[in-house]
């Protein structure tokens, strides 16, 4: 679920000017999964301009007091998260912690890394949703370690039926900043692309594992 469509636009707007976000309908990606993608999204490229990033800071930081009011820490998600969640823990004058994709297999062993007590509240930081997996399962680490995990933030989600399924099987409450229907619609109305690129990337959108560019 989005904060609000003003924000979710705004968002769009920001990532695309730097280019965090690349929509190529004619020239698609391949992701790591193998699916051909006709956008790549990579929001640590935020971290890089300084007006952009305070503005996700502080639209995270907001949005995290009003939904969950001030959590005992703000735990950020490995890699790509780690920077914003920072970020976000420093607005908000909180503890920070992060957690790996997988314990270490040497020295402590750690998959949560910072100091967190047990029963402690926690808001989970993530830069971007896809599936929820990789999500999901920095959650079960912290309920682990006997977390209170009061909801997730992220900055940007696609949308998949699957992400969705995911989390609701969880019952972890999930906002993101923006989302892939505002961003087309964002993309479509600044002219970055055309309603025939629009048509493709919603055809993608709606079954992404087996959509084709040919």
């Amino acid at each position: 679920m989005i904060f609000s469509k003003d924000i979710a636009k705004k968002t769009a707007e920001l990532l695309l000017q730097i280019n965090a976000i690349k929509l190529q309908p004619n020239n698609p990606f391949t992701w790591a999964s193998g699916w051909k993608s006709p956008i790549y999204c990579d929001n640590r490229v935020v971290l890089s301009y300084p007006q952009i990033r305070n503005y996700v800071r502080e639209t995270l930081a907001r949005q995290i007091e009003e939904l969950y009011g001030k959590p005992d820490v703000i735990a950020g998600v490995a890699t790509g998260a780690i920077g914003i969640g920072a970020l976000v823990a420093d607005y908000l004058n909180l503890p920070f912690v992060y957690v790996r994709p997988e314990a270490k297999k040497h020295g402590r062993q750690n998959q949560v890394e910072g100091y967190l007590e047990k029963g402690q509240t926690v808001v989970v930081v993530e830069d971007l949703i896809s599936t929820g997996k990789s999500s999901l399962n920095a959650v079960k680490a912290l309920q682990k370690a006997e977390a209170n995990i009061k909801g997730m933030v992220a900055i940007f989600s696609y949308g998949f039926d699957v992400a969705n399924k995911n989390f609701n099987e969880t019952e972890i409450n999930l906002h993101t900043l923006g989302n892939y229907e505002s961003l087309l619609e964002q993309a479509l109305d600044t002219r970055y692309i055309n309603q025939e690129q629009q048509d493709i990337l919603a055809l993608w959108n709606a079954n992404p594992s087996e959509w084709n560019a040919n």
